[in-house]
């Protein structure tokens, strides 16, 4: 969640609700941690069909899709291709709505499937990943929100008032309504889990064999109505998650599937219930679930900025959601992405935030998808499509693909220098592929403690050959060229 409020009273009332919901959420922790995953950094990653391991790096596009009526982001292809040329990224989480998908009971619209497909070919023709996310905020349009469509939405004639900041219409009368009557804590007119799973199902059998979509993320956001906590994610939402799970690998059996925790607690670095969810295509290496959270630390949430006080507070939270996240991704068997992080780059120490989230990032070897790139003044460009200062702050040194099991990676610029190290292994096949940014690297970048390094300089990828039985451990460093 993102609040963005202006008035002082409400800015306060809201601070005091969050944090008394915090302390309650956070006195219900969830249950232990399973022992991590048996490689060099106690994780599993997100793999691509070649074994290698994936350092997925993007955006979300697009925060205008939720409420355009044909439900697509405003981006051209020419857009894509800047996005690749001056950005360096290969990811993007493509936000879809369920209302547009299945715009009638039981009924989905293939035409809008295939202007999505059309923009997952933008991005699959310049190297990107794509994961398509079901997207919802406050629940649906029928209750001021965006997701599901208004035949699913049942709220009992309830009121729903908008409300100053948006994130407070998730508790109107008519919202809470709208959501008990989907999660099945008031039985509904329709089984509305039932075709959430089929709208998923229809949806993976259109991409299935599509090989720039990597996965699917199931919910966006998820939220409970009455039922919050520990009971929401190890109840109705585990439920849902098994049921959409199932119905997906029916028709896709390889795609990652990617999962949330419950946002109102997770983003702020509580302990999230989410239980272990078994994966039909096998357990351990062979399951691909991914656990992708969203970090908004709640003084940034309130509106603040990464400076002072908050500041402290700010790496206080971030503290936690590392600990609270890794605990979950062990409990789950699963690697992270996370799946939104941002903020205003106007407020104070915004930028210095973004370079901390993302050295979290690496440190964990978690993928990161900013929010958004809506023009303005949380994206790297403006209205007028010019770099904005985040821009360089986002384009940075980074591996894409590692062919084995990564030790540690991290990009130094003070030396200018990008340090990588992993484990070679068994039936991973290709290079590990290194991004190098123009900025840094105007001439590409000389390698050492590898056997051969192949410069691209259209793509401004560095690829690295290592035989897969060579030396127990891979460590290299990137310097850039003469």
């Amino acid at each position: 969640m993102r609040l963005r409020v202006t008035p002082r009273a409400t800015r306060w009332a809201t601070a005091a609700t969050a944090t008394a919901l915090a302390v309650a959420l956070l006195m219900a922790a969830g249950p232990p941690s399973a022992a991590p995953a048996h490689t060099a950094t106690g994780h599993r990653w997100i793999t691509d069909d070649q074994g290698r391991a994936l350092v997925l790096t993007g955006l979300n596009t697009a925060s205008n899709a939720k409420s355009r009526p044909d439900g697509l982001p405003w981006i051209t292809e020419a857009d894509v291709g800047r996005e690749a040329d001056e950005l360096g990224s290969d990811f993007v989480r493509l936000l879809i709505q369920w209302r547009t998908v299945e715009p009638s009971p039981g009924r989905y619209d293939d035409g809008y499937l295939d202007r999505v497909a059309e923009r997952v070919r933008w991005y699959g023709a310049r190297g990107f990943h794509v994961m398509l996310d079901l997207h919802q905020d406050v629940y649906g349009p029928a209750v001021k929100g965006n997701g599901a469509p208004a035949w699913a939405t049942e709220s009992d004639g309830l009121p729903v008032a908008a409300r100053d900041p948006w994130e407070l219409t998730y508790v109107e009368p008519g919202t809470v309504r709208a959501f008990d009557h989907f999660w099945g804590t008031r039985r509904a007119g329709r089984d509305l889990r039932a075709h959430y799973a089929a709208a998923w199902a229809h949806v993976a059998a259109r991409f299935a064999d599509d090989p720039a979509v990597l996965g699917y993320d199931l919910m966006n956001e998820p939220f409970g109505g009455s039922v919050q906590g520990p009971a929401f994610e190890a109840g109705p939402l585990a439920a849902l998650y098994r049921q959409t799970i199932a119905a997906v690998r029916a028709v896709d059996h390889d795609s990652w599937i990617f999962v949330e925790p419950e946002a109102v607690s997770a983003n702020w670095g509580l302990p999230s219930a989410l239980p272990y969810l078994p994966d039909p295509r096998g357990s351990g290496e062979r399951a691909r679930i991914a656990y992708a959270p969203h970090l908004y630390p709640l003084p940034m949430d309130l509106g603040g900025g990464y400076t002072g006080d908050a500041g402290k507070w700010v790496d206080r939270t971030l503290a936690s959601w590392r600990e609270q996240t890794e605990k979950t991704a062990r409990r789950l068997g699963a690697p992270v992405l996370i799946g939104e992080y941002g903020l205003d780059i106007a407020l104070p120490g915004a930028l210095r935030y973004v370079e901390k989230v993302r050295a979290l990032a690496d440190a964990m070897g978690a993928g990161t998808a900013y929010w958004s790139n809506d023009p303005g003044s949380w994206a790297p460009w403006d209205q007028s499509l010019r770099p904005t200062p985040l821009l360089p702050v986002l384009d940075r040194p980074e591996p894409r693909a590692i062919a084995g099991d990564p030790v540690a990676y991290g990009w130094d610029e003070a030396s200018r220098t990008l340090s990588l190290r992993w484990r070679p292994q068994a039936g991973v096949r290709g290079d590990t592929e290194v991004h190098l940014p123009a900025r840094f690297f105007p001439e590409g970048g000389v390698v050492t403690g590898a056997e051969r390094g192949r410069w691209d300089p259209n793509s401004r990828v560095l690829h690295i050959t290592s035989p897969p039985d060579g030396p127990g451990e891979v460590s290299v460093r990137i310097r850039p060229g003469a």
